[in-house]
């Protein structure tokens, strides 16, 4: 089930990381991410039952599934009920602090996860910035990092996992975070390559991630 949620995740990021860059509209991206937040959620408790007594690793993936469909609910919410981000920010803090917590826990056991984690971390903390702190030159390197990363930290893991195939040990960690931090400074050029030529996103009025403005 967690890597079903994984293979939502993948989706809800892209479209939202291409609404934040004016792609395509925000409203389609808002609801996206109301039902996949949704559906998450119901993965989430489906998940605790089914491993009841399953131990700390239970519990450590139920609690990142929780904490991407509360971040997809919200953010469908704040859209399409106008509430101004605000909130949505300190609520990404909070889930950014939470995600360096599940990376340490994840760190021993599972390596690669544990890389994932930090990475969504990073865009957990990017809209904690942006919409809690009031950084608006940030909207366009949001979308990029979403666009760029969805894929690579969450879909193609994703169906790693459903096949039986996902990688152990430090070198297959190693070899996803160099990818990762490549694609977010790529992410990063893109954003001030489009700010300088004035064809970037303009600025994002409520970024949604997944408009992950895990």
């Amino acid at each position: 089930m967690a890597y079903v949620c994984l293979l939502l995740s993948g989706a809800a990021l892209l479209l939202n990381g291409l609404a934040a860059l004016n792609q395509i509209p925000r409203r389609d991206a808002a609801v996206f991410s109301l039902v996949i937040g949704n559906a998450q959620l119901i993965l989430g408790v489906a998940h605790l039952t089914v491993t009841e007594g399953g131990g700390t690793q239970s519990l450590l993936g139920a609690a990142g599934m929780f904490l991407f469909g509360l971040t997809y609910v919200y953010v469908g919410l704040d859209f399409l009920l106008g509430l101004g981000s605000k909130g949505l920010g300190w609520f990404c803090g909070m889930v950014a602090a939470c995600g360096i917590l599940l990376a340490a826990a994840w760190s021993g056991e599972d390596p690669l996860l544990a890389v994932l984690w930090l990475c969504w971390t990073y865009l957990w903390l990017l809209f904690f910035l942006h919409m809690a702190l009031g950084f608006e030159r940030m909207a366009p390197l949001i979308g990029w990092s979403l666009v760029l990363t969805s894929q690579a930290s969450a879909t193609v893991p994703a169906f790693l996992g459903i096949s039986g195939q996902w990688p152990a040990g430090i070198a297959a960690a190693a070899a996803a975070g160099a990818g990762l931090a490549a694609l977010l400074l790529l992410a990063g050029g893109l954003a001030r390559r489009g700010r300088r030529s004035g064809t970037g996103a303009a600025a994002v009025e409520r970024p949604l991630p997944g408009e992950l403005r895990l």
